[in-house]
């Protein structure tokens, strides 16, 4: 059985994966990673094996101590990818962003595929039918569009995101929203007219914490499901440990 852990700089997933099939899964606070690994290999006895992604500014040695396995890897551009990386600054390629590409190699081969992940930051990354990734854009994500101008501002108040009820902002606050949700909408669906006209038959898929959010005015026919980016890191796992 293969651990899974993803570690972001506020929260974390951990996964426990039985081949290619998820057994369970769970989201907690970066902070508290130690105890939930803890309890993931002490419930699965017969875990022997785990992959590690980490933005964070968890030590990675720390970990690796509780981690009393067979094998343990971390994520990074020197392990065997499913994919043909021709990012030109392969040790810079966020490991989020490799996890994604694995898991489009997964489940749609031989497509052209733009993957969109609506978090913290909002990344697209283009991978062609021949398994070739490219690489894409980063941009802020929502919640950090509002926390900017908040933050750097002295007079825009402090916001939860909406739906903006028209493109006129009629008061501060409704301008803030129409600013930021409905400029994040029409730079993924600019971004996304522009990977349509260079590939016809490309698929689209969104992913991330806001794609929920996103979807409706979006109109993404390809919603990944909540365990996508797990699924991609159990596949680079698999690779690496049966080549």
């Amino acid at each position: 059985m293969n651990l899974i852990i993803d570690i972001g700089n506020t929260n974390a997933k951990i996964a426990v994966f039985d081949h290619d099939n998820i057994v369970e899964a769970d989201t907690i606070k970066t902070s508290n990673i130690i105890e939930g690994i803890n309890k993931f290999t002490q419930k699965y006895k017969a875990v022997n094996r785990a992959i590690i992604s980490n933005v964070s500014i968890s030590d990675n040695h720390e970990i690796k101590e509780h981690l009393s396995l067979q094998s343990v890897c971390f994520l990074s551009e020197n392990l065997k990818l499913p994919f043909k990386n021709l990012y030109k600054s392969k040790e810079t390629l966020g490991s989020d962003r490799i996890a994604l590409a694995s898991a489009v190699i997964k489940h749609y081969p031989n497509s052209n595929v733009l993957v969109i992940d609506a978090g913290t930051c909002i990344t697209m990354d283009f991978i062609d039918k021949n398994g070739n990734y490219h690489g894409g854009s980063i941009s802020p994500g929502i919640d950090m569009r509002y926390n900017s101008l908040s933050n750097n501002t002295s007079n825009l108040p402090e916001l939860e995101k909406k739906y903006p009820s028209d493109i006129i902002g009629s008061s501060t606050e409704e301008s803030i929203h129409s600013g930021i949700v409905n400029g994040v909408i029409f730079e993924i669906r600019e971004s996304i007219s522009e990977y349509q006209g260079n590939y016809k038959d490309i698929k689209v898929i969104l992913t991330g914490g806001d794609s929920v959010f996103l979807s409706k005015p979006l109109k993404i026919s390809i919603f990944a499901n909540q365990n996508f980016l797990l699924e991609g890191l159990n596949f680079i796992l698999n690779l690496n440990i049966n080549s």
